[in-house]
């Protein structure tokens, strides 16, 4: 009986060392609860510059430099850009494809030329691919307080 309850423990202590190893944190230690996909957020900012959310999505490009920012996938195509507060927590580079949920502040925005293409050099872009960056960008950015990455 000793050894039964021996093993169930050790096999409990097992399985949640495997399901942890299914996602990492980043940044404040969130939860998935509730998330909006990112398809959905545009309707549910409305006419709002700001809200505070969570997202759910899907990573399309991540800076090659440091991890410091990353692109996911919005609706039509587009892709979202998603910072860090305060630049105080950066994502692993090699999770494109993978699904995020992260918890911040989105805000419609328009970035600069100038800034389009310092992201395009981080994201290892051609000269030819950002030179063709020639307009800002109106869109919803992202700064995330915490970011859970599903492996």
């Amino acid at each position: 009986m000793k050894t039964l309850a021996i093993l169930t423990l050790a096999l409990g202590i097992s399985l949640s060392a495997v399901a942890q190893d299914n996602v990492s944190y980043h940044g404040k230690k969130i939860t998935a609860d509730h998330a909006t996909p990112t398809t959905e957020l545009p309707a549910k900012m409305g006419d709002k510059t700001k809200l505070e959310t969570k997202v759910e999505g899907t990573v399309e490009s991540v800076c090659q430099v440091k991890g410091c920012w990353m692109r996911v996938k919005a609706a039509d195509g587009q892709a979202m850009l998603v910072r860090f507060r305060d630049y105080g927590f950066f994502v692993p580079k090699d999770i494109v494809g993978k699904s995020v949920v992260f918890e911040g502040t989105a805000e419609t925005k328009t970035t600069s030329v100038a800034e389009l293409r310092h992201y395009a050099e981080d994201a290892g872009k051609s000269k030819e691919e950002i030179a063709k960056i020639t307009q800002p960008e109106k869109a919803i950015t992202f700064v995330a307080d915490g970011v859970i990455v599903k492996k």
